[in-house]
């Protein structure tokens, strides 16, 4: 945290100017995970977000243009305090929370997942009347 302080104190970014953060306190990585969740909700394209990393870049894309967090799956929560803030503030509910700190997209891949298997549910999954189950009126009237 002593590092964090010290960094804001001596580039002193804009709490409410996303672009002035990323310039005086982000990563080129955190610059271009914004850009990319910009474009994909530009091109209306979810994106799965990971970690702590993936959050931030996400958190400037939102506060950029507010219209990206539609497109924000967040695949789970880490153990790490910053990480939950963020998704808090991104008014996200992870997918997942399993004490997850590797680094390497690990939550994403089973986030990701899960969001493929909720895609074939809805789109495969036979209605009552393809599958052939009765109403709840009709089968009464079988029962009987």
């Amino acid at each position: 945290m002593l590092i964090i302080r010290k960094a804001i104190a001596l580039n002193n970014p804009d709490p409410k100017d996303a672009l002035d953060v990323l310039a005086k306190v982000g990563g080129y990585e955190i610059a271009g995970i914004a850009g990319l969740v910009l474009g994909a909700a530009l091109h209306r394209i979810p994106v799965v977000i990971d970690g702590f990393i993936s959050t931030a870049g996400a958190l400037i894309a939102a506060e950029l243009c507010p219209f990206a967090r539609g497109y924000m799956i967040a695949a789970h929560q880490s153990v790490e305090i910053g990480h939950r803030k963020m998704l808090q503030h991104l008014e996200q509910t992870p997918l997942l929370d399993l004490n997850l700190r590797l680094g390497e997209g690990t939550g994403a891949a089973l986030g990701m997942s899960l969001v493929e298997a909720g895609v074939k549910v809805l789109g495969e999954m036979a209605t009552f009347a393809d599958a052939g189950v009765a109403e709840k009126s009709e089968a009464a009237k079988i029962e009987k």
